[in-house]
């Protein structure tokens, strides 16, 4: 009994033992099925997908961005140039760990500011994973030394050897070369985004902004081997990227600094022109700006200090600045009383201080209130009379005013290549009735005469105005290109003037009687700006001062001193000039704000100006001479 149940219980082990092999030769054959079957997968059916991978491992496309183009002035100076930096790049998808988390870490080797982190991030939302996206700009050489040491804890963590934006002009250039700045998803909708790959800065104002497409250049590519880490071993392939074009402006970097310093320690501005191309010699709106602060990225509280200036270092008065003209356009509203044949320029008219309007006694007062007496047109200009251009613009009427001073560009865009030009105001029954909702009224026409009431101007368009006054009606739309080389083809190409439709009138002897009343502003004892401005002249300069005002007077209150009124409700000081008269070659425009007097206060600008531009010239045009004299002969 016993022997039986040992068989019994040996043979059910026996089965037991079979059942367990046979389980377990089906697992084991399952799992040999399942890696056999990943293993194809792998091997065959996913085989290009992960040489691609592994290839990628050791090999990666990185975007090389374009060297942007230099900025020279007229003479060869750089105005902005590019300079060795070193930025710091992190690969999202070769971090070790979050990229947070290696933010933190990086920021106890290098200075990492709230903001760096802020653009960071913006950054790296628009970008891919795979490609570099900057952190900081401008390391440092002990910044670059302190993180070389410790590289090897930051995978996906780069060093970049580059380039950076400099501007050595500085203040002096800020509005007309203007700045660049970090790539915004704003700026990107405006441009071909491929075009900008591994590009970090677009150009944000002045030159800058207006000639990005011939700056800016094409990106190449490059690919290097990698280790495991991702640093790159060596380079394997190579396309150069295509450097943008070079840039010569019209403006003369020594003439910036006169105009600039010229204005002393007063706000304003200075536009100088060449009358026979329109070239801008030099366009200066102070105070300026730092433009190197916006290159890397401005901080807060530098930003901030710049908005809350209550000086405005930002706003370019040159082009954005819209203020009443004053006497300036006295010259302009005189040829429209000629041509049109309301005065006779020899009658003599009388100025007793002041006009009254029929059927009212608001009296329309002389600055000189005393009165000027007997005068005629050229006398009426030379001394500014406003009780001569009064009478005057009652008998020309507000329609004939608006329409030569739309001649002269007054009201509109001079169209210059620099960014947010402002147009002015020339006033028109039409325009008073769709801004007001208004008719016009006989008054506005008197003091719209001189330059006053909705009439506002820009000082390029002063500027403008005086070279279409130097060229008797044969001017050129302003611009600061001169012209653009290509890297590639070492080819230069020059910038073509655009010259404006000319002012063509009916009788050419009137410009010659403006201009003679506005050599007398400077030149006759009587003029406005003769002792200012008329002093121990090199050359013959015909100009025109004007003054502003900020707030009225009442009717029979008389003009208080200077230094009695508030800043801010002192006239604006203006002039316009140009020089030589009989071959012009520098037309101005000058507004000094708050400044008080035109005459002697941006007068003095403008022959400031002039003076030194007629002087390098001819200086210049000295040296020229002398080198192109046979050898042996006197250079005395």
């Amino acid at each position: 009994m016993a022997a039986d149940d040992a068989i019994k219980n040996h043979a059910a082990e026996r089965r037991l033992f079979i059942l367990r092999t046979i389980a377990a030769s089906l697992l084991l054959l399952i799992l040999i099925g399942m890696l056999v079957a990943r293993v194809l997968y792998l091997q065959v059916y996913r085989h290009g997908y992960y040489e691609t991978r592994s290839q990628d491992n050791r090999m990666r496309v990185e975007v090389v961005p374009p060297v942007r183009g230099l900025i020279y002035d007229r003479h060869g100076n750089l105005l902005a140039n590019n300079e060795p930096a070193y930025r710091l790049e992190i690969v999202p998808e070769q971090v070790a760990d979050s990229v947070k988390s290696t933010i933190t870490r990086l920021s106890q080797i290098v200075t990492i500011s709230e903001a760096d982190k802020q653009r960071f991030y913006s950054r790296e939302k628009r970008t891919p994973s795979f490609r570099g996206t900057p952190i900081l700009l401008n390391l440092s050489q002990a910044e670059v030394a302190r993180f070389e040491v410790d590289r090897e804890r930051f995978p996906g963590v780069n060093i970049r050897a580059g380039l950076t934006r400099n501007y050595p002009l500085g203040k002096y250039a800020s509005h007309v070369v203007g700045y660049v700045g970090g790539i915004t998803a704003a700026d990107l909708t405006n441009v071909n985004k491929k075009r900008y790959r591994g590009s970090s800065h677009i150009g944000k104002a002045g030159a800058e902004l207006s000639y990005e497409s011939k700056l800016h250049g094409y990106p190449g590519s490059r690919v290097v081997e990698t280790n495991a880490a991702g640093r790159a071993l060596r380079e394997l392939d190579m396309h150069p990227a295509s450097a943008g074009d070079s840039l010569t402006l019209t403006v003369d970097s020594a003439l910036q600094k006169v105009a600039y310093n010229a204005l002393g320690d007063q706000d304003g501005a200075v536009v100088a022109l060449d009358p026979n191309t329109g070239g801008v010699l030099a366009i200066v709106s102070k105070p300026g700006y730092d433009p190197d602060l916006f290159v890397d990225g401005i901080s807060r509280a530098n930003y901030s200090r710049l908005i809350h200036d209550p000086h405005k270092p930002l706003y370019n008065r040159a082009l954005q600045g819209q203020y009443p003209p004053g006497s300036t356009v006295k010259p302009i509203m005189a040829i429209g009383a000629l041509e049109t044949g309301v005065i006779d320029p020899n009658k003599k008219v009388w100025c007793p201080g002041y006009v009254t309007l029929p059927g009212s006694s608001h009296h329309y007062r002389d600055w000189k209130r005393s009165g000027q007496g007997w005068i005629d047109l050229t006398q009426a200009i030379e001394r500014s009379s406003d009780v001569y251009f009064y009478k005057l613009g009652m008998k020309l009427g507000i329609d004939n005013i608006h329409r030569y001073g739309s001649m002269f560009g007054l009201g509109q865009k001079t169209g210059i290549d620099l960014p947010r030009e402002n147009s002015g105001i020339m006033p028109s029954r039409e325009w008073k009735h769709a801004n007001r909702h208004l008719p016009w009224y006989p008054g506005e026409t008197l003091i719209t005469v001189i330059g006053q009431g909705f009439m506002t101007t820009t000082p390029l368009q002063l500027a403008q105005a005086a070279s279409e006054l130097a060229t008797r009606g044969h001017a050129y739309r302003p611009h600061v290109l001169k012209a653009w080389r290509d890297p590639q083809t070492r080819r230069t190409s020059q910038y073509r003037p655009d010259a404006l439709p000319p002012i063509e009138l009916k009788d050419k002897r009137h410009w010659e009687i403006v201009i003679n009343g506005m050599q007398g502003v400077i030149n006759s004892p009587h003029g406005t700006a003769h002792h200012y401005v008329g002093r121990h002249l090199k050359y013959p300069i015909a100009g025109k001062s004007g003054s502003a005002q900020v707030a009225g007077l009442p009717q029979n209150e008389v003009a208080p001193d200077l230094d009695s009124i508030p800043h801010r409700l002192r006239e604006h000081a203006l002039f316009l000039a140009f020089a030589p008269v009989d071959d012009p070659k520098i037309a101005v425009g000058v507004l000094v704000e708050h400044g008080g007097g035109g005459s002697s206060v941006a007068g003095p600008i403008a022959r400031r100006v002039i003076d030194s531009y007629l002087d390098s010239l001819e200086q210049s045009e000295t040296l020229q001479a002398n080198s192109s004299k046979p050898a042996g002969e006197s250079r005395s």
